[in-house]
């Protein structure tokens, strides 16, 4: 498996955050089809079947490697 930065994880996680903000206050195909791209692309980071797990995982990385930045 393939181990993201920390700074490409946090980066997502933001992303994420502010997709699912977005799509809460203004829900349309275009926020839509952005939420899911991340999701997915999380998913695939994480290693995980779904987005709850995907974001579990990405956050248990960070805390376990913090300081580390070596592999993008």
């Amino acid at each position: 498996m393939i181990i993201p930065s920390r700074q490409v994880l946090r980066e997502l996680l933001a992303r994420y955050s502010d997709a699912r903000i977005v799509h809460e206050q203004r829900p349309g195909r275009e926020t839509a089809r952005l939420l899911a791209d991340l999701s997915y692309t999380l998913c695939v980071m994480t290693s995980s079947r779904t987005i709850a797990e995907a974001v579990a995982a990405a956050d248990a990385m960070l805390a376990e490697r913090p300081g580390v930045d070596a592999v993008s």
